[in-house]
């Protein structure tokens, strides 16, 4: 009589793994859910910093490890040789090519603007792109642009905020606020034409996506700005006095988003202004 599966010696288990319960992937380069941080070893001569013929190189030793063709958007390539203090040697790939991180706003290096955030769960390079508190994210607001106007508001914040002593003080600021609602695994609007998969917003998306803005009239025109023309978010009174400042926006703009207040199915951003820009 053939054996039973149950009483063959160790089948479908590994060391540390109980018949019956399922197994666990773990591995130091990869999480379920996360990007995968990918490594190769390409000495610099320019030291902490990657010249494009490193970043070819890198390439090459991707191309030779038979592994270009399983790469997808958003994976994660360190150049182990430059060390590991920071992002240091990380670079994301973009569907073609190895592409730099974006220092505009950040010292240590964010995910790039080409990146559409939407399409990736909003923890997705948590650890292996490291920030240093709230991460930068690029998201395009325009085709939410009405759910916007029609939930706009100003409200006071108040902010808890610890100075050099140790002593905490209550800040009260005002912001503009508001709010629209995503749903996971639709296109990604506006639709780009020509060939090509349609992009999908990230399951991890749905719900509540609540939009924090300065609360100036500058802040306010900043928001009108992400949104276009489309609605205005001001009144007609006020609409004349800063129409001549406010631009259409042309794709993605700049979020942080704020972890301390997301949780599943309430995901909050916060308006990066221009000047808050580190390199031009």
């Amino acid at each position: 009589m053939a054996p039973s599966i149950a009483g063959s010696s160790n089948f479908g288990s590994s060391a540390g793994h109980e018949i019956g319960r399922p197994y666990k992937f773990r591995s130091p380069l990869f999480k379920m859910g996360h990007a995968p941080l990918l490594r190769v070893f390409v000495p610099s001569p320019e030291g902490q910093w990657l010249s494009d013929e490193n970043v070819i190189q890198c390439e090459e030793e991707l191309q030779l490890a038979g592994i270009t063709s399983l790469l997808k958007v958003g994976d994660v390539v360190w150049d182990i040789a430059v060390g590991d203090e920071g992002n240091l040697g990380r670079m994301v790939w973009d569907g073609t090519y190895l592409i730099d991180l974006d220092y505009s706003y950040s010292l240590t290096g964010e995910i790039p603007p080409y990146i559409d955030s939407m399409c990736f769960p909003p923890s997705y390079w948590h650890k292996i792109i490291r920030v240093a508190g709230n991460p930068i994210c690029h998201v395009d607001i325009r085709p939410y642009a009405k759910e916007i106007a029609a939930n706009i508001g100003l409200l006071q914040s108040r902010v808890q905020t610890e100075t050099p002593q140790g002593h905490h003080h209550t800040v009260i600021r005002w912001i503009h606020k508001s709010r629209f609602q995503v749903r996971g695994d639709t296109p990604l609007l506006p639709a780009k034409p020509g060939p090509g998969r349609t992009q999908l917003i990230d399951p991890a998306w749905d719900g509540t996506v609540y939009i924090e803005a300065e609360g100036t009239d500058e802040g306010l025109q900043d928001l009108q700005a992400r949104c276009g023309n489309t609605i205005s978010l001001v009144s007609d009174t006020s609409r004349a006095a800063i129409t001549g400042a406010t631009r259409t926006a042309k794709g993605k703009s700049v979020f942080r988003m704020i972890r301390g207040n997301s949780r599943p199915g309430e995901l909050w951003l916060r308006c990066v202004r221009e000047k808050e820009r580190i390199l031009n």
